[in-house]
């Protein structure tokens, strides 16, 4: 339903209300202003407390009255009665009675049996997992994909989404200063002169050489064929993406003082 939804013969909507005026913790927050964990600079652990949480952890399940504590990006308790077992460490706490909290990222693949353990499922509220979630109204949750759909369809109705610990949207609007998105579409090319990545990359076995110019182009010699591939690259951190001429997309990672693409290790000559 739309945000212009008819109200029936009560003024019922049928939506949810906004976020409560009389809570202070779930108001939306102004440049400046807010609850403390929209500032938390100091890094203290916050914890949402009193939830319906959707771990998404086939041990862990779903549980009620529940807690979810997180330092920084990590998890590092769920479950009830943390409220207390974390009153030594001075938490900030988010009181979420009628709230469900789910993970803000969706792994299709674990509920269809595509997890062999465990250990290798992804997008959980485990301890130890990273602190991507989402916290939305209990009647707009009746199962993850909802909640997500909630935040594709209707982000006012948001309490709060956190990316790695840090709130992006807080009572349905964008926390000032929150990160943004990258822009789409292909950069221009970075300007790499003197970065000590640029030159010449060689494999252990000397069958790849490749190119970095500070111009932001790359061009490979493969068992003594020149230019066998060429094209544009970007570093981001430890990342490399390349762009060849041909039109595919690769990808490369810095590991110390190796660059490691496609299989191959290689150093710089």
């Amino acid at each position: 339903m739309s945000g212009t939804a008819q109200r029936n013969q009560d003024g019922d909507t049928g939506e949810p209300p906004p976020p409560d005026a009389a809570n202070p913790q779930w108001q939306p927050v102004r440049a400046g202003q807010g609850p403390p964990l929209v500032s938390n600079d100091g890094g203290r652990p916050v914890l949402f407390t009193n939830a319906r949480i959707m771990t998404m952890d086939p041990l862990i399940g779903t549980m009620t009255g529940a807690d979810i504590l997180f330092v920084g990006s990590l998890a590092v308790g769920v479950g009830p009665g943390i409220v207390t077992a974390a009153e030594d460490d001075n938490p900030i706490v988010g009181d979420c009675t009628g709230m469900t909290v789910v993970p803000a990222v969706v792994d299709t693949v674990a509920p269809a049996g595509g997890r062999g353990r465990r250990s290798d499922c992804v997008a959980t509220l485990t301890p130890g997992s990273t602190t991507d979630l989402l916290v939305v109204p209990d009647e707009l949750a009746a199962d993850v994909p909802s909640a997500v759909a909630t935040l594709m369809s209707r982000p006012e109705q948001v309490r709060a989404l956190v990316a790695a610990g840090r709130p992006v949207l807080w009572a349905g609007t964008d926390v000032p200063g929150r990160t943004t998105a990258p822009e789409a579409g292909i950069p221009a090319a970075p300007d790499l002169t003197g970065s000590p990545r640029g030159g010449v990359w060689i494999d252990r076995k000397d069958f790849l050489h490749q190119r970095l110019s500070a111009d932001g182009r790359y061009d490979e010699t493969r068992g003594g064929r020149p230019h066998a591939y060429q094209g544009r690259f970007w570093i981001d951190g430890d990342r490399i993406d390349y762009l060849d001429d041909l039109g595919f997309w690769a990808y490369g990672e810095f590991k110390g003082d190796e660059l490691h693409h496609a299989g191959y290790v290689m150093k710089l000559s």
